[in-house]
């Protein structure tokens, strides 16, 4: 049994200056004002259009971000409904191979302490499932099969394309103090990062 810590790769090579660009273009079509782009002014643009809630023009750039992550995370992440995703299938992953070390990998959760009896029980849990899911495929069972027993801790990766306007309802939503901690803790470390590459579309959502 493998317990590892939530994290993500995005996937793109993000260049701000593309991107700005690409939306202001397609922003002044509105307006008929390309002959007004020059240095500076995208971001100028763009934070007139997000003040005014014209977030469509957002829609015509976007960023694939890998999260991997607990499963139950992404079943709140495929709920938005304007994004692309490719996740790890339990059907066709046969967990009990040398390619996955014959063991699970589990996420920890980020809201219990180690040592205390909460993680105690989970990790005896956890094992407990590892143990049973090994010895169903020992048994002859079929990793579709044996997956009726994987719990909403067993790490997955899952491939997530958004557009800007969704990435920005999707920080809204799953930073809030209201969000679950463990789409929290990703979805903040993602975020942060998004501000630093492009302050701009990110910078008026605070955590």
């Amino acid at each position: 049994m493998k317990i590892i810590k939530p994290y993500y790769v995005i996937e793109d090579e993000i260049d701000a200056k593309r991107i700005m660009l690409g939306i202001e273009r397609a922003g002044r079509t509105c307006y008929k004002s390309e002959g007004r782009i020059g240095d500076g002014s995208a971001e100028k643009f763009i934070a007139g259009i997000i003040k005014r809630g014209h977030e469509s023009v957002l829609e015509h750039e976007k960023v694939t971000v890998r999260f991997i992550c607990d499963r139950g995370v992404t079943h709140e992440m495929v709920r938005h409904r304007i994004a692309s995703f490719s996740q790890e299938s339990t059907r066709y992953c046969n967990y009990a191979q040398d390619r996955f070390g014959s063991e699970l990998t589990f996420i920890k959760p980020c809201f219990w302490e180690d040592g205390s009896e909460n993680m105690k029980t989970w990790e005896e849990t956890m094992q407990y499932i590892e143990n049973a899911y090994n010895k169903m495929i020992a048994d002859g069972a079929k990793p579709e099969e044996a997956r009726s027993i994987l719990p909403n801790s067993l790490k997955t990766e899952i491939v997530v394309t958004m557009n800007m306007r969704e990435w920005r309802h999707f920080f809204k939503l799953r930073t809030a103090p209201a969000a679950h901690p463990q789409i929290r803790e990703i979805s903040i470390a993602l975020l942060k990062e998004f501000k630093e590459k492009l302050p701009v579309l990110f910078d008026d959502i605070n955590v």
